[in-house]
């Protein structure tokens, strides 16, 4: 009896530490990308359903290099944090701003997109400047850097009220249906829109905040990032990151 216990207690050791070892993001050849796939140009889905994208790109790019298979999970975006430390997903990439707050909670690449806060009106509106949007209606995602840079700018407390759509496509919506009068929205985001719907939309003179993209990881998980970075460096340097920008912005935008 001693003998057989001791070799079920070996055996369940030796599941455990199988268990353990396959368990280790990064280290099982899969990579489970968080994305919100409705943030057009950089992750979401075309006319045929498929997830492509900016991002989408250059992952699959960066996943080749490190020798990984790829998955996209479209993600709650207001929980992506808490999906990452979680487990359920290892990376989250798709215009994902680094600020001092989500260094707190996440690891970070060097910022490899620059980008700003913008609002977005309707063409025919008489709103030019930010303070013409006082007393007036405005939405945002929620969650997102959008909302961030909102409420960091005192004309929050000049604007009637803020609705907050779980997605830019929500909010926009809204917009056109003139229910709002402008959509606080990432720059990249709305020229794109602007590029698909020309004559609805245009941008106010002036931007809230200027901000940089990143891609994080759980923290504690250096060696992952360290991997992921190495494969960054070298699609910029031999070029393909350059490739990959043109393709969806029309030019390199991708910083060295």
């Amino acid at each position: 009896m001693k003998r057989k216990g001791l070799l079920v207690v070996l055996v369940m050791m030796a599941i455990a530490a199988i268990a353990g070892c396959s368990s280790s993001k990064g280290d099982d050849g899969k990579l489970v990308i968080g994305i919100d796939d409705k943030f057009a140009p950089m992750g979401f889905r075309d006319d045929n359903n498929e997830i492509v994208g900016f991002d989408i790109d250059y992952a699959k790019a960066a996943a080749e290099k490190m020798g990984q298979e790829v998955t996209f999970q479209p993600i709650d975006w207001s929980a992506k944090e808490s999906e990452l430390n979680s487990g359920r997903i290892d990376m989250i990439w798709n215009g994902y701003t680094i600020t001092d707050e989500r260094k707190e909670k996440v690891l970070f690449t060097k910022p490899y997109l620059e980008n700003s806060q913008v609002v977005v009106v309707l063409a025919d509106s008489a709103l030019a400047k930010l303070d013409d949007l006082a007393g007036k209606e405005v939405g945002l995602q929620s969650l997102s850097s959008a909302a961030d840079a909102l409420d960091a700018s005192p004309l929050k407390a000049k604007i009637a009220n803020v609705s907050e759509f779980p997605d830019n496509v929500l909010a926009l919506t809204d917009l056109k249906s003139k229910r709002l009068d402008g959509v606080v929205i990432d720059e990249v985001v709305a020229r794109y829109y602007m590029s698909k719907e020309k004559g609805i939309y245009k941008l106010l003179d002036e931007s809230l905040a200027p901000e940089q993209y990143g891609i994080g990881i759980k923290k504690g998980n250096e060696a992952l990032l360290e991997k992921l970075q190495k494969a960054l460096d070298e699609l910029s340097s031999e070029g393909t990151a350059a490739e990959i920008s043109t393709k969806w912005f029309g030019e390199n935008k991708v910083l060295n």
